[in-house]
């Protein structure tokens, strides 16, 4: 009778194990992670859009923990320059790879 409550506080325990590793996602991050992520594109293509002089241009933005991606084109290099600083000037943003290419 006491090995058989043994054997289950084990597979507890294991099943325990299995559900905190199926909390992450493959690359290892929580699900409040990904979200902070998503959370910090959002405000990033808000205040892109915000802007008058790039809200015409098709930016797309990528965060990866907390690293902002821009990809996309624009006409010249203060707009990619515009673009950069508003991106960094989103709370949560840690780096930027700024990779719009001038037309």
């Amino acid at each position: 009778m006491h090995r058989k409550k043994d054997w289950l506080k084990v597979a507890l325990f294991i099943l325990f194990i299995f559900c905190l590793v199926a909390c992450q996602t493959p690359g290892g991050r929580s699900a409040g992670q990904v979200i902070d992520d998503a959370t910090i594109s959002t405000k990033v293509k808000a205040k892109l859009f915000d802007e008058s002089v790039l809200r015409g241009f098709a930016i797309s933005v990528d965060t990866f923990k907390g690293e902002v991606t821009l990809t996309g084109a624009v006409d010249n290099n203060e707009q990619k320059e515009r673009a950069g600083r508003i991106a960094r000037s989103v709370e949560g943003v840690s780096g930027l790879n700024n990779l719009l290419k001038v037309k």
